[in-house]
């Protein structure tokens, strides 16, 4: 069930058995040549959506605009400052707990993301803590890749040039997700080569063409499928577990 597609009496139904609701959250950034700019938002809109639609669980809007001030090099690229998205996080939240959810779920999508989503939590317990107040809800932050059997079977998939950025799992993912968007493009080297960087101009500079140690060129749609697969399953068992509800008992509902 998507929180765009459903009414408001459906949503107040909905909190009536159930006080959870999942927000995909990634980013707006280069993922190299064939790589979409929304690679990040999209991986975990896709399988929180089918997953969502399986075990009857309520998926947010997508919070597709991240810490990305690295890729700023290359157009396309979006970012928030953490002190902004921060702030947003929260809002968002508080608007959700009004209404009465008490579990809020962030399926992250961009490693990026990891630390402000964190200090976003901070912030929000921070100020049930100084009013000396129980905080009513509960927040979760959980990576698609670190999902039980995720990265071992993209590890099957991809043994080698799976890389760290603009890899072949996410997308191939996209490509399960939109098969019309695939692009077809020539990337030399083969494997783009890995290391650090700081700033926008240095990750540019150091990996001019947005990918590091990938071959994303072996994605397929079908590859994809497969890890939106295990993905999807092992997303249903971990949210019937923070939601405290059983996944069969969800998707009979």
């Amino acid at each position: 069930m998507l929180l765009h597609h459903a009414t408001w009496p459906e949503v107040e139904t909905y909190l009536k058995r159930c006080k959870g609701i999942v927000i995909p959250i990634g980013s707006t950034e280069q993922h190299g040549p064939n790589g979409l700019v929304g690679t990040d938002a999209i991986c975990p809109e896709v399988i929180a959506t089918e997953a969502g639609a399986e075990a009857g669980f309520l998926v947010g809007p997508t919070f597709n605009v991240g810490i990305a001030q690295h890729h700023l090099g290359f157009p396309g690229s979006m970012t928030l400052r953490p002190s902004t998205m921060i702030a947003v996080i929260n809002d968002w939240t508080e608007s959700l707990l009004r209404h009465g959810f008490k579990r809020i779920y962030f399926f992250n999508g961009h490693g990026g993301n990891i630390t402000t989503i964190s200090a976003a939590f901070a912030e929000f317990y921070a100020q049930w803590s100084l009013d000396a107040e129980p905080c009513p809800a509960r927040l979760m932050q959980r990576n698609w890749w670190e999902l039980p059997g995720v990265m071992d079977t993209c590890r099957t998939l991809f043994p080698v040039g799976e890389g760290s950025h603009a890899t072949a799992s996410e997308v191939s993912v996209t490509q399960y997700a939109l098969p019309h968007a695939i692009k077809s493009v020539a990337m030399s080297p083969k494997i783009a080569p890995s290391g650090s960087f700081t700033d926008a101009a240095d990750y540019r500079a150091r990996f001019p063409d947005g990918r590091i140690g990938s071959d994303p060129s072996q994605a397929t749609p079908e590859k994809g499928a497969q890890i939106v697969a295990v993905a999807k399953q092992a997303l249903i068992a971990d949210v019937a577990e923070f939601f405290e509800i059983k996944p069969a008992a969800a998707a009979a509902q």
